[in-house]
């Protein structure tokens, strides 16, 4: 292990663990706005992390397809690899929130500000009613201006694997009548999954067309934004050092 590595590594994770609290403790002063406004404010957290992740880890990022992103709102189905992009996207879009479980919502700090987001929460193993409150907040979100990010497969997959991809998202664009818009990237190769250890290098994120959600099937949705991601990742997803 090169000590460089570690070094970089352990002083991002300092810086984390600095300013996360008092941000946290910051967000809390946003409650009485609205969603949007909380959410433009509360994504300042994440630019700093990235601009850290850059600054200190030497972990960059480009984008490709930005002239694909939408006007009105949508709904992202994505790779998920690690928390690089959970972060990212709040740069690369419009105010978001996702799906998430409802656990993450415990974590000290974190989950504190992360509430104040607007997030899906929901509880993976209530089966019908996980889905019910999906598509219901899924539209509520989408009605007072915010997108909505869904990561299909459910989990981080690690570089070169694959998940089933489920169908709530484009359930949820279908319902709302919005645009579906399929992105893949390749930041477990810089930011492992439950990796402390943060690799120099360039990610890249790559936003394929809009996929019209009228007249179409969710999983008609879901099988053509599979296909691109997919596709895609063939791509993206050759390991650090390879050509």
């Amino acid at each position: 292990m090169k000590f460089g590595l570690l070094l970089r590594s352990c002083l991002f994770t300092v810086f984390q663990i600095l300013v996360t609290p008092p941000f946290a403790v910051l967000a809390f002063t946003t409650l009485p706005l609205p969603p949007l406004a909380r959410c433009r404010i509360i994504a300042l957290w994440a630019r700093m992390i990235i601009a850290a992740a850059a600054t200190i880890c030497g972990i960059r990022y480009r984008v490709l397809g930005a002239e694909h992103i939408p006007q009105q709102g949508c709904v992202v189905l994505s790779k998920h690899q690690s928390a690089w992009e959970t972060m990212v996207f709040q740069l690369i879009f419009p105010p978001q929130v996702y799906v998430i479980k409802r656990s993450l919502l415990w974590i000290p700090f974190f989950g504190w500000g992360l509430a104040l987001t607007s997030p899906i929460a929901i509880d993976r193993n209530s089966g019908m009613r996980a889905l019910k409150q999906l598509l219901a907040q899924g539209v509520q979100r989408l009605a007072c201006g915010l997108w909505v990010v869904v990561y299909p497969e459910g989990t981080r997959m690690a570089p070169g694997s694959r998940g089933r991809y489920q169908s709530g998202g484009a359930a949820i664009a279908i319902r709302a009548h919005a645009p579906v818009l399929p992105v893949a990237h390749n930041a477990g190769l810089c930011w492992p999954r439950n990796g402390f250890l943060k690799h120099q290098g360039l990610i890249t994120v790559s936003i394929g067309a809009a996929i019209d959600s009228r007249g179409k099937k969710a999983e008609t949705i879901t099988q053509a934004a599979e296909q691109w991601i997919e596709a895609e990742m063939l791509r993206l997803d050759t390991p650090r050092g390879s050509t």
